[in-house]
């Protein structure tokens, strides 16, 4: 439930520095809201691309320019300045570097739970718990709404499933057409997290499916390959409109949890060796 609350900018619940910068978070229920001060000289590409492990900075960022310049370069080659007084919205798949010699200070309401910090660590192939969602018959939304309310309930459900990923520390690897592919440190978080996207993006009239599985996987440049993430696609694909359907691997990860699942049966994923029992989480789960 909300609640009145404040937080002095002196007093940050946590300080993430990096090299000529830092980020300020302050926690406020389920909200985030981050101070960020980049020092000139600062670049994205060299002072937080070794953090976060990614090509480009891969987080959605929405928010208000106190002080400074600082330019953005999209992945398209968009690119533009965004100076004191400005609003800002800057979307997933950028580099940034401060301009002049004013530190760059804004206040940003999207992207800082997670950002500076990588979701998961260590070598080019960890464990994680890779989700995939789907927006259901999104050709038929499409044939019945037109391009332009289409896009805007796209975006709607972009800006949706975004903030569930931001509170749950989940890290988008990249779109997939009407979806996502997404990485986890936990599996209980990646189970919540999709189950809290189903439940939204229904006050959007839309229905998602999501698909889970923890392996093992390769971490390349904006993007994630191996085994796991095979499988996790071709869960997605199994389920039925609102499910979050996972495997047995995850569910075993989850015993003692709160959460509870229903046997789905032996399936059979094209591409994938053998048979595989999958489980649907509960919706009292």
């Amino acid at each position: 439930m909300a609640r009145l609350h404040r937080k002095p900018l002196d007093q940050p619940d946590e300080v993430r520095p990096f090299e000529l910068g830092q980020t300020e978070i302050f926690e406020m229920d389920d909200f985030v809201i981050g101070r960020m001060v980049m020092h000139p000289g600062w670049r994205w590409r060299t002072h937080v691309r070794p953090i976060a492990g990614t090509e480009r900075c891969m987080y959605h960022h929405l928010g208000y320019t106190v002080s400074g310049t600082l330019h953005v370069q999209m992945e398209d080659g968009t690119e533009g300045e965004i100076g004191p007084g400005d609003m800002f919205e800057i979307p997933p798949g950028h580099d940034a570097w401060v301009v002049g010699d004013e530190p760059w200070i804004s206040v940003d309401f999207r992207g800082a739970r997670s950002y500076a910090r990588p979701v998961i660590s260590g070598p080019d192939r960890v464990l994680a718990t890779v989700m995939f969602t789907d927006i259901v018959d999104s050709t038929g939304h499409l044939g019945r709404m037109g391009d332009a309310e289409w896009r805007d309930r796209l975006a709607q459900h972009n800006e949706l499933v975004q903030f569930e990923l931001d509170r749950f520390r989940g890290r988008q690897v990249k779109e997939t057409g009407d979806g996502l592919v997404a990485l986890f440190d936990g599996a209980a978080r990646a189970v919540e997290c999709a189950a809290a996207i189903v439940r939204r993006v229904r006050t959007l009239e839309l229905e998602i499916r999501a698909g889970l599985h923890t392996g093992e996987v390769e971490m390349v440049p904006d993007d994630v390959r191996g085994v796991a993430v095979h499988v996790a696609s071709r869960v997605m694909d199994v389920a039925r409109p609102g499910e979050v359907l996972v495997t047995g691997v995850t569910r075993e990860l989850l015993a003692g949890t709160h959460l509870a699942f229903e046997s789905r049966g032996m399936h059979r994923l094209r591409g994938i060796e053998g048979e595989r029992e999958l489980f649907a989480l509960r919706p009292d789960g």
